[in-house]
C-alpha cells in the first residue's frame, strides 16, 4: 500500500542536529539573563514557537524561567521583574511590546525587557520600538532557528508569510534567511556538488548564498557531501499544482483539517466510535505513514482491511489458557489497542473528509478541474465556475477555480474576466476587490488583452531587429504580460499523460497518480528532466515559456568526492511553499529511480492558504 522505499535507496541524514544547535543557542541567550529566577517568557502564539517551546519545556526550566504564556495572553504580569518575549520580527508584535512597556512606565514599574527574534532581527523592528520611545529600555537579541524538521524528510522554515512579501509586495528581507539556512546545511551536511535552480527568488538566494560560502570557505574545505543535488525552486513558476484540489490522503487531511507544523487537530468530529483522541503527532503514527502517499480512492479499503486484522488478531483471545492469556496482554494487548486508536482515527477523519467533500459535489468540482487542464470543455468550465460564485459555495473555493482558468487559458478574455470579476463581487461583497488587483499583480488572475496588444507590439519590433534582440524583447514583453503559457509548457513536457483506458490508482505508473492521473506536477516533471541530463540542456525553450531565468552549477572536485549514495540524495528548496502532492510525487519518483528526496520549504502550503495570502479581506 505505501511506497516502501526501495533496499538499495540511501540513508537520510540526521536532521536531529538542528534541534540540538537551536536548544544550545536558546540555552545560551536565556544565560544572559540576570536575575533568570524572575523572567517570564513570552512567545507569540503561532504554530511555529509554540511547538518549538513545548519540545523544549524542561531546557526552559533548566535555565529558570519560571513561566510560558502567549504573547498576547491577558495574564497579569506584576509579579515579574523581568520579562523575555520570543517573537517573529513582526511590526504587530513591535506594537504590543511597546504597549506593554509603555504601560508599565505610566504605571511607575520598573522591569528589564528583552526582545530575542527568531529567526533573525529586521531594522524596520527596532525603528517600531524606537518610534515607540522604549527601544533604550529593551535589549534585543537573535534566535536563529530557521529550519524545523517536521519529518524525516521533510524541514520547513515555517514562514507563511514569505509567498505574500515576496512574490505580491517584492519584499525581498527573508532572502538573508533562506541563504543563511542553505550556509548552515552546507556546513552541518557537506557541501552541495550539483545546484540547479529556476527563478528570480532562486537565484538571488543563490547568490546570497554561495557569498556566503566563499567568506567562509575554509570551514567546509575537504567536507565530504551528504547531498549530491540541490534545486531551488520558485512557487510562481508553478501556481497551477498549487492550485489544484489533492487527492493524496495527507494533501486531503491538509485541505480539510489543516497541518500546522508537523501536527494536526482532527476535531471531536472524527473520534470514531467514541475511541481514541481527536489530535495526534503525524509523524508518530504508523498508520499514517503507510497510507500518506496514497490517493483518497484506496485509503478507506486500506483501513477497512486493517481493521479486520486487527480484530481477528483480538479474536485470538478465545480458547486460551491461562498462561496464553497473560503472554498476550503483556507483550500484545498494548500495540493492539494503539493500533486500534489510529486506525479508529484515521477512519473517523476519512468519514469527515467524505462527507465534506460529498456535500461540495467533490467528483464535479474534479472533472472540471481535469477539463481545465486538459483544455477541453472551457466554456462549460467557465459556466461551472459562474454556479459557484453564485450559489456562494466559498470565497476561497471560487478565487481558486478562478485563478486556475486563467493561468490554464493563458489568461481570461476580457469578457469572461468582467462578468466573473462583477458576479465575485455581488456575491462575496465589493471588499474583495483589492484582491483582484493583488490576483492580477501576482501573475494569477489575468486578461487576455494586454497580452494580446503586446504580442502585435513585439511582432513589429522584431522586424527592426536582429533576431538573438528580438527574442530578448519578446522574453522582456512576455515577462510583462506575465503570461502563464501553461498549455504550451504542458504539452513539451508531457504533463497530461495520455492512457488508453482507465488510469490505475492502486498501481501507479507515473506521478501523475496524486491528481488521479490527470496531471503530472510541472515543478516535479522539471526535476525529473534536469536530473536525466544533469543539467537545464534541452529545456531551454520550457525555460522561456516560464518567463524564469535558470541557473546550474557543478563542481567536480566535489562531486568526485561524493559517494554513490550521497549522489542519489536530493534537496528540493520550494521558495514560497510547496504542497504535500508535490511531496507525495517526488516520493514516488525516488521510489522508482532509486533517488531520495529532502524538502526544506519556507512553509508547506495549499491552494486555501496560496488565496488567502492573496486576499485582503480576512476572515
Amino acid at each position: 500500500m505505501a511506497f516502501p522505499h526501495r533496499p538499495d535507496a540511501p540513508e537520510l541524514p540526521d536532521f536531529s542536529m538542528l534541534k540540538r544547535l537551536a536548544r544550545d543557542q536558546l540555552v545560551y541567550l536565556l544565560e544572559q539573563v540576570s536575575a533568570r529566577d524572575a523572567w517570564r517568557l513570552s512567545a507569540n502564539k503561532q504554530s511555529f514557537l509554540a511547538r518549538v517551546i513545548k519540545e523544549m519545556q524542561s531546557m526552559c526550566r533548566q535555565s529558570q524561567v519560571s513561566k510560558m504564556v502567549g504573547l498576547k495572553n491577558s495574564q497579569r504580569l506584576g509579579a515579574y521583574s523581568s520579562l523575555c518575549f520570543l517573537v517573529r520580527p513582526r511590526i504587530k508584535n513591535m506594537r504590543y511590546i511597546a504597549n506593554l512597556v509603555n504601560a508599565d512606565k505610566s504605571a511607575g514599574r520598573t522591569r528589564k525587557y528583552k526582545v530575542i527574534f527568531s529567526p533573525q532581527k529586521f531594522y524596520a523592528c527596532e525603528m517600531v520600538l524606537e518610534e515607540e520611545g522604549i527601544y533604550g529600555d529593551v535589549s534585543c537579541d537573535e534566535w536563529a532557528f530557521s529550519l524545523l524538521p517536521l519529518d524525516v524528510d521533510l524541514l520547513s522554515m515555517e514562514l507563511p508569510e514569505f509567498f505574500r512579501d515576496y512574490f505580491l509586495e517584492g519584499d525581498q528581507r527573508w532572502i538573508n534567511t533562506v541563504a543563511q539556512a542553505l550556509h548552515l546545511l552546507s556546513t552541518l551536511y557537506g557541501p552541495f556538488p550539483n545546484c540547479y535552480g529556476i527563478g528570480r527568488c532562486a537565484k538571488m538566494s543563490y547568490e546570497l548564498w554561495r557569498k556566503l560560502e566563499e567568506e567562509e570557505d575554509g570551514e567546509s574545505k575537504g567536507r565530504r557531501p551528504e547531498i549530491g543535488h540541490i534545486f531551488l525552486l520558485d512557487r510562481d513558476m508553478d501556481y497551477v499544482t498549487a492550485l489544484c484540489s489533492q487527492v493524496v490522503y495527507e494533501g486531503l487531511v491538509d485541505d480539510t483539517f489543516r497541518i500546522k507544523c508537523g501536527s494536526v487537530d482532527f476535531g471531536p468530529a472524527t473520534a470514531y466510535t467514541g475511541q481514541g483522541p481527536s489530535s495526534r503527532r503525524e509523524a508518530e503514527s504508523q498508520v499514517f505513514n503507510e497510507i500518506r502517499n496514497e490517493h483518497f480512492s484506496n485509503v478507506f479499503g486500506f483501513l477497512s482491511q486493517k481493521a479486520r486484522n486487527l480484530q481477528a488478531q483480538y479474536d485470538r483471545r478465545r480458547g486460551m489458557d491461562i498462561k496464553q492469556m497473560k503472554n498476550f496482554v503483556s507483550q500484545e494487548l498494548k500495540g493492539l489497542k494503539q493500533e486500534h486508536r489510529l486506525l479508529s482515527l484515521h477512519i473517523g477523519a476519512c468519514e469527515s473528509i467524505m462527507k465534506k467533500k460529498t456535500k461540495q459535489d467533490f467528483q464535479e468540482l474534479i472533472k472540471t478541474e481535469h477539463a481545465l487542464l486538459e483544455g477541453f470543455s472551457v466554456r462549460e468550465s467557465t459556466s461551472y465556475i459562474e454556479e459557484h460564485i453564485d450559489r456562494q459555495v466559498s470565497p476561497i473555493e471560487s478565487l481558486r477555480l478562478m485563478c486556475l482558468l486563467s493561468i490554464t487559458e493563458n489568461g481570461l478574455i476580457s469578457k469572461d474576466y468582467r462578468s466573473l470579476k462583477t458576479q465575485y463581487l455581488q456575491s462575496y461583497g465589493p471588499e474583495h476587490l483589492l484582491t483582484f488587483s493583488n490576483l492580477r499583480r501576482a501573475g494569477l488572475l489575468t486578461e487576455q488583452a494586454p497580452g494580446d496588444t503586446l504580442t502585435a507590439v513585439e511582432s513589429k519590433v522584431s522586424k527592426l531587429v536582429t533576431d538573438k534582440a528580438a527574442g530578448k524583447i519578446t522574453d522582456a514583453f512576455s515577462s510583462l504580460a506575465k503570461r502563464s503559457n501553461f498549455r504550451a509548457i504542458s504539452k513539451k513536457l508531457n504533463l497530461i499523460p495520455r492512457v488508453d483506458g482507465e488510469y490505475d490508482l492502486k498501481v501507479p505508473r507515473d506521478m501523475a497518480y496524486v491528481f488521479s492521473g490527470a496531471y503530472v506536477p510541472l515543478s516535479c516533471r522539471l526535476i525529473e528532466q534536469v536530473l536525466e541530463r544533469r543539467s537545464w540542456q534541452g529545456l531551454d525553450e520550457v525555460v522561456r515559456l516560464l518567463n524564469c531565468s535558470d541557473f546550474a552549477f557543478t563542481d567536480m572536485i566535489k562531486e568526485d568526492k561524493a559517494s554513490s549514495e550521497s549522489l542519489r540524495l536530493i534537496l528540493v528548496v520550494f521558495l514560497g511553499g510547496c504542497t504535500f502532492s508535490e511531496i507525495s510525487a517526488l516520493r514516488f519518483l525516488g521510489r522508482e529511480k532509486g533517488y531520495r528526496f529532502i524538502f526544506l520549504t519556507t512553509a508547506v502550503t495549499n491552494s486555501a492558504r496560496l488565496m488567502e495570502a492573496m486576499s485582503e479581506v480576512k476572515a
